[in-house]
């Protein structure tokens, strides 16, 4: 698994590239500018550190993805998962839901989830 990280302002820098690409450096600047206050040095800073770490990539001036925002969350989940519980799902989901009440629908929604699972495993 690669070791994917971000700060809360790059993720919200790289939701914009997600929700826009491929995009063109340019538009990027401008929509960084907008939603972020950024100046284009700013961008470009952040999009070559994000490009560095291997999420995204600048091809003569249009930035893709290199894996997608659901790969992204996935991965970063899984590692945390790993490093605070020791990969066990149960015991997360235990600590999460010793303070947060899951509702009916994420009861339902979870067990959806699960029979899905089992089914794929047949």
């Amino acid at each position: 698994m690669n070791d994917y990280q971000m700060g809360v302002v790059e993720s919200k820098f790289a939701d914009i590239i997600w929700q826009n690409e491929p995009i063109s450096t340019p538009t990027l600047v401008k929509l960084c500018e907008e939603a972020l206050k950024w100046k284009k040095s700013t961008t470009y800073t952040v999009l070559r550190r994000l490009c560095e770490k291997g999420i995204f990539v600048n091809n003569k001036g249009e930035v893709s993805s290199l894996i997608s925002k659901q790969e992204f969350y996935s991965a970063r989940s899984e590692r945390f998962i790993d490093e605070t519980f020791n990969g066990s799902f149960p015991a997360f989901l235990a600590a999460f839901t010793a303070k947060k009440k899951l509702s009916s629908e994420e009861v339902r929604e979870l067990r959806k989830m699960v029979e899905e699972y089992e089914e794929e495993r047949k």
